[in-house]
């Protein structure tokens, strides 16, 4: 277990890098090499999205017992398919580490990184990477057994807490302990799988990570009540979905994708009427949408009918949420619609 002067010594290095605690071998990347250009043609091409995942995260993404992909993220690569192809089956899912979904991406093993990954400027700059939207909006938090007796994560002074490396959440860690001179001992553990483990285990006293992460984890447990999520936030997690830099044809598909899942809500487009909305509805926005008017889709290169055949398949983004999200206790807060109080997702006009 890592002392704690040298973990903080290794985490105010790594800032000192300019980078949010990138995983090994990433502090020297390079931007994308130019082939980046060519994803939209090589995908077509090939005949498949290839969609890099977390490795199993319930809600956001995990195989069923089929073996089928689902959650919120999986829903994303579905909905980028069904928008190139008309097709949502055209995917296949890369389960990838924190430590090494931004080199997938920079690689060109994967085409789009659908992966409860955070937008900073290090990542956004350094790494070659483009963050075509923020999917989700979430925060740092803490959670510990409930038979601990905390209520408030300053309660966790000397304590051990359980962490992920090559993630903000490490950085995060390091700067609020220091502001709130609260003492810790990291447990670092890179397999998601095996840290949760550790945390349940009793390897460590709190676990912290994305509240929505957190939420995912605690779902998950045979008596999630024995489990407490701590009322801090301790941080801004804007989560994106991200292409490689110089792709800027892709990058538009894959955020007009988003920006469309937010309209059709908006507009009370929903998996079940488009056909009929895009028949009757004689609102000129959503006859742009919905290809009836206008040569939107042929603008971003897609079929003039790619809106239709996304919100088919998955539904608008508030069905993506409720389907995937609000069983396990997550709410809507700020990525409700930007007409609804506190709510901050909001899409360009479809024009």
């Amino acid at each position: 277990m890592p002392h704690f002067g040298l973990f903080l010594k290794r985490a105010l290095g790594a800032a000192a890098l300019g980078c949010a605690m990138l995983a090994p071998g990433l502090a020297q990347a390079q931007p994308a090499p130019a082939a980046a250009s060519n994803t939209f043609d090589a995908v077509r091409s090939r005949g498949q999205l290839i969609c890099g995942v977390n490795t199993g995260l319930a809600g956001f993404a995990q195989p069923d017992s089929q073996g089928v992909w689902k959650g919120f993220d999986s829903d994303y690569c579905r909905a980028i398919a069904a928008a190139i192809f008309g097709d949502p089956s055209k995917v296949r899912y890369v389960p990838t580490t924190a430590q090494v979904r931004f080199t997938a991406l920079q690689s060109g093993e994967i085409d789009v990184l659908s992966r409860n990954t955070t937008w900073t400027l290090s990542r956004d700059t350094v790494l070659g990477l483009d963050f075509a939207a923020t999917t989700f909006y979430d925060g740092q938090g803490f959670m510990v057994k409930a038979s601990l007796g905390v209520k408030s994560a300053k309660e966790l002074d000397g304590a051990t807490i359980c962490v992920q490396p090559g993630t903000t959440t490490e950085q995060n860690l390091t700067d609020w302990s220091r502001a709130n001179r609260v003492r810790f001992t990291p447990v670092v553990i890179e397999r998601l799988e095996e840290l949760v483990s550790a945390y349940i285990a009793g390897r460590c006293d709190a676990y912290t990570t994305d509240i929505s992460g957190l939420a995912a984890t605690r779902s998950a447990q045979p008596k999630p009540d024995d489990h407490l999520i701590l009322p801090e936030v301790i941080s801004k997690e804007p989560l994106a979905v991200g292409v490689r830099q110089g792709d800027a044809r892709f990058a538009d598909v894959v955020r007009w994708t988003h920006y469309l899942l937010l309209s059709a809500e908006e507009f009370g487009i929903t998996q079940a009427n488009v056909a009929q909305m895009a028949a009757n509805d004689p609102r000129p926005e959503v006859q742009r949408i919905l290809g009836k008017n206008g040569e939107l889709g042929k603008m971003l290169g897609l079929d003039n009918l790619w809106a239709v055949n996304v919100i088919k398949a998955v539904g608008n983004y508030g069905e993506i949420f409720a389907r995937n999200l609000t069983p396990i206790g997550i709410q809507r807060g700020p990525n409700a619609l930007w007409t609804t109080p506190g709510g901050l997702q909001y899409s360009p006009p479809f024009r």
